[in-house]
Formats: structure tokens, C-alpha cells, sequence
């Protein structure tokens, strides 16, 4: 990982969020938060850059969030285990009130 800090950022019309990918996993879970404060999602696609992963972190933090799917792009590392998500309509606020995180 980077030393850039991967912080929740508001953004123009929603927040953008860091995110860790471990695939292969027995089932999809948020897997908790790293010290810089990306997410970690282990998801049961591999490999973390095929689409099919991709489409399915997006499916679950859109589930986890109570949005629409569409609301949900990966906007860096879509072939990468760490990604970017844009996050359109809720601030980082209200993305950490609904993933109950500190």
C-alpha cells in the first residue's frame, strides 16, 4: 500500500471511499478497517482486478449502504486489490453511520 492515507472524502454529490479487496474468500464480508483508513472486504470472486470482482464489491457495499448499485463506481484500481469508490448521493458521514464504523 501506499503512504497516501486513504481517508473517507467528501466529494461534489457524494463521498469517495478507499478500499482493500482480498479475494478468494469463503464468503463476501467487510473485513474491518486498516490503519489508514481503507476498508478491507474479502470477497468470494478472484482475481481482485477481474470485473466480476469488481461488480461484486460494488454489489455489496451498495447493499451494505442501502443504494442503488449505480450510485457505485470503482474510480482507481479497477485491475488492482485497492480501489477508489465513488459514492454518489451520501457524504462520508452518513457512509460511516451506515457501515458503523468508529
Amino acid at each position: 500500500m501506499s503512504e497516501r492515507k486513504f481517508e473517507f472524502t467528501d466529494i461534489r454529490g457524494g463521498a469517495a471511499i478507499g478500499v482493500r479487496v482480498v479475494t478468494r474468500a469463503a464468503g463476501t464480508e467487510l473485513a474491518g478497517r486498516l490503519e489508514d483508513g481503507t476498508l478491507k472486504v474479502r470477497l468470494q470472486a478472484s482475481p481482485a482486478g477481474d470485473p466480476a470482482a469488481n461488480a461484486e464489491l460494488v454489489a455489496f457495499i451498495a447493499d451494505l449502504l442501502n443504494v442503488d448499485a449505480s450510485a457505485i463506481e470503482v474510480v482507481a484500481g479497477e485491475d488492482k486489490r485497492d480501489k477508489l469508490l465513488s459514492i454518489e448521493g451520501l457524504s462520508t458521514s452518513d457512509v460511516e453511520a451506515r457501515l458503523q464504523l468508529d
